[in-house]
């Protein structure tokens, strides 16, 4: 092997060396890595577990009694607000719950009222029912849900009461039953004058909304005739019992009807807890 050789030989060996060196410092640098991060790992502490939310079941819920009603209700006729059943389901609501309270009371005090308005060519506008009643509970059209419950709030905050008044959006018809009505607890829900069919009556123009608004300034809602909110304190095999102001009396519908007249009204009902 001649000088120039054995020099060529050398170099490739201190090559193969150097490879394999710097291999095995990647392969101890990876393995202090892991090594280091397993440590840290094991410091920390263990996770809280995923709290998951209560699903009600048929075991988990008390049993309904086939038939229940709330004594000694007092029916209020509905006379001096024509147009104001909502305030008077209202006040026979918290007059069950031990509340002096008259329908004048609350609709002279608590609600927001938005009166409807006409341009010259006729086009109504006025508020979104979820913000606001719409006319006047003596002479105009209805509140929904959301507004009302509001109003209500004012009322109990003013009796330093510590009860609420929620506003239920899209519960089934069923489940207020079960949930408040089979407890003693009555609640106000929206559905129909004798269970009539509803259907639109007026168009307005939106020119008021809040937070609970279902429309935007400048969009359409229109108002149904019938519409109609009472309160549910009854049940029987196959009908329902309600405080109704209209009837002037505790008036007792079908089931399914009163569940569809429900739905149409846009399945919106409130408790005061």
């Amino acid at each position: 092997m001649t000088k120039q050789q054995r020099k060529k030989q050398t170099q490739n060996r201190i090559l193969v060396i150097m490879m394999v060196a710097s291999l095995v410092i990647v392969l101890f640098a990876s393995a202090f890595v892991i090594v280091q991060k397993m440590r840290k790992d094991a410091a920390k502490p263990p996770a809280a577990p995923v709290e998951k939310p209560f699903a009600a079941t048929a075991d988990s819920r008390e049993p309904v009694p086939d038939t229940y009603m709330i004594e000694n209700v007092e029916v209020i006729p509905q006379t001096d607000l024509k147009a104001g059943c909502e305030t008077y389901a209202c006040t026979m609501l918290l007059k069950i719950l031990g509340f002096d309270v008259d329908e004048h009371t609350i609709a002279d005090n608590y609600l927001n009222i938005r009166y409807i308005s006409w341009d010259e060519n006729g086009n109504m506008f006025g508020p979104d029912m979820n913000s606001a009643f719409a006319g006047s509970p003596y002479s105009g059209w209805g509140v929904y849900a959301p507004s009302m419950a509001k109003s209500m709030n004012r009322y109990l905050a003013d009796q330093k009461s510590e009860l609420k008044a929620y506003n239920l959006k899209d519960v089934p018809f069923e489940t207020l039953v079960e949930d408040y009505t089979a407890k003693g607890i009555p609640v106000m829900v929206w559905a129909t004058t004798d269970m009539q069919e509803p259907y639109v009556f007026n168009t307005w123009t939106v020119d008021y909304v809040d937070e609970d608004a279902q429309a935007a300034m400048g969009e359409k809602v229109s108002w149904y005739m019938h519409e109609h909110c009472l309160v549910l304190i009854g049940y029987d095999e196959n009908e329902y019992y309600f405080a109704d102001s209209s009837a002037g009396a505790v008036s007792h519908f079908d089931k399914e009807l009163v569940k569809q007249r429900y739905e149409q009204l846009f399945s919106q009902s409130i408790v005061v807890k």
